[in-house]
């Protein structure tokens, strides 16, 4: 019998938060604030890397910037292995999302504070590495609220990810304001206290957790903490060392951790699957994540480029004057998260209407990524046109399809990924669906490189035909995968 509390339970004795266990406000809370953080410097990042100097920015070229943010986004996510080891191995889910959180609030303080490519470097790793283990144990713990029939799951997460949402919207409003006001590092600063609140409000609501959420599902074994120390020093000397002798450069990060999350989750799903802790439903369930993580990858390749090419189309294509002012680039970033606070609670009361009638997870994953790749269609018709000729609705338009590309697709992967995950890899097989969000991620920044205003036409048209492709496959598949879920839908 599940410990976990049931629907008819939470009903009959507890304060729901929109009819979710309690809880959920707190985890809503600090990864609202998290995001709030990280879309908010997310925001400003790319052109402070290309704007001049006379701009206040570090003047480096359009396409290594393009290429440094992509690459950093998919180490957010690569990095969610990271995170989901500590907690499955050392010290538990909560305790890693607090000390996580503490490591990206650095993170962002080193942005805001140390001036040039130093400020960049210290801070992109830290938050890189610290956001890795907030999204993989936030999920996790979202996830241990409820049991895998629970029929408000896809919902809870839908209420979480208007969470997330919410901050991403603010975040690039203000920061946004006060970069084209005050200046850029005013702007990161204004991320690091956004980080700050987000960790405070944590703090106060965190032993409310359910008690499972402080152990360790899977500890080491003695004498194994040494050993990983070591190999991870090893690893950190490496890394320095590729960096002195110019193997691992600016122009090539994105490359690197494209090849980086490509074959770390081949090995992930090595390891689990010849895991003999896992059962044999346990093996299939995970078997069905594999067309799932294919058709996220070429999802996120595609969405994440609203980071890299659409904010470079923002700069230099769209008309962005308003009433005769003209609106920070970065404002464009909260378009999208406007759309999905909007839309996420429809979804997710259409997810709690439909109940056991609503698609299957394969059938979401294949309209999500199909509906992307409509969104890149629908650039064409806005192309040819010259300098800030582009119109600021039809931009939103192409927004909306992204965002409803995005509420099929991220939410439930979230979700299934907990639903599919073997008792002994639960925050790991999390950590899996992110490896999916970091190869896309990085192949964004890849891709970015091939884009510009003159190739429009041929660029959008053959990413956005080939995502539809693969969402038509997966959808001629879908019947098998879902056989092979295990009665999870």
């Amino acid at each position: 019998m599940s410990t976990r509390t049931t629907s008819a339970e939470t009903t009959a004795h507890e304060r729901t938060f929109f009819g979710q266990p309690r809880v959920l406000a707190n985890l809503f809370g600090v990864e609202m604030w998290e995001r709030f953080s990280f879309y908010g410097m997310q925001g400003i990042l790319l052109i402070y890397l290309y704007y001049s100097a006379a701009k206040g920015g570090l003047g480096i070229d359009q396409g290594t910037a393009a290429g440094i943010v992509g690459a950093y986004g998919g180490a957010v996510y690569l990095s969610t292995i990271l995170g989901a080891w500590l907690a499955d191995r050392l010290i538990g889910p909560e305790r890693t999302l607090f000390y996580s959180a503490v490591v990206v609030m650095s993170g962002h303080v080193a942005l805001s504070l140390v001036p040039g490519l130093a400020g960049v470097g210290i801070g992109l790793v830290l938050i890189a590495f610290g956001s890795g283990g907030v999204k993989a144990n936030a999920t996790s713990l979202v996830g241990s609220l409820y049991d895998e029939h629970d029929e408000r799951r896809d919902a809870g997460f839908s209420i979480f990810y208007m969470g997330i949402n919410i901050g991403a919207l603010l975040g690039p409003l203000l920061t946004g304001l006060l970069q084209s006001t005050w200046g850029f590092h005013f702007g990161f600063g204004l991320a690091a206290v956004g980080m700050a609140v987000g960790l405070v409000q944590y703090t106060l609501g965190r032993r409310n957790l359910p008690e499972e959420t402080h152990h360790v599902p899977n500890p080491l074994g003695r004498g194994a903490g040494t050993r990983y120390a070591v190999l991870g020093l090893a690893v950190a000397a490496l890394v320095v060392v590729l960096c002195l002798t110019h193997v691992i450069t600016a122009d090539r990060l994105a490359t690197i951790v494209a090849w980086v999350s490509g074959l770390a989750a081949l090995a992930y799903f090595a390891v689990i699957l010849s895991s003999r802790d896992i059962t044999g439903v346990e093996r299939r369930r995970v078997y069905a994540f594999i067309p799932l993580f294919i058709a996220s990858a070429v999802f996120w390749s595609l969405y994440q480029q609203q980071f890299t090419v659409v904010t470079i189309y923002s700069d230099e294509r769209l008309n962005r004057n308003l009433f005769g002012w003209e609106m920070p680039v970065s404002w464009v970033q909260s378009i999208n998260p406007v759309f999905i606070i909007v839309l996420a609670g429809v979804f997710a009361a259409m997810w709690t209407k439909l109940g056991d009638r609503q698609p299957s997870t394969p059938v979401k994953f294949a309209l999500g990524t199909a509906s992307i790749g409509v969104s890149f269609l629908l650039f064409i018709p806005m192309a040819g046109g010259g300098k800030n000729s582009a119109p600021l609705l039809g931009l939103v338009g192409v927004l909306l399809f992204f965002t409803i590309s995005e509420l099929l697709l991220s939410p439930v992967g979230l979700s299934v990924s907990t639903k599919l995950a073997p008792a002994k890899f639960h925050t790991q097989m999390v950590a899996l669906f992110f490896l999916s969000v970091a190869l896309g991620t990085a192949m964004s920044g890849l891709l970015s490189g091939y884009y510009s205003a003159k190739a429009e036409v041929p660029y959008f048209l053959w990413l956005g035909v080939a995502a539809i492709v693969v969402g038509a496959v997966l959808l001629a598949i879908a019947k098998p995968v879902r056989a092979l879920m295990g009665g999870v839908r």
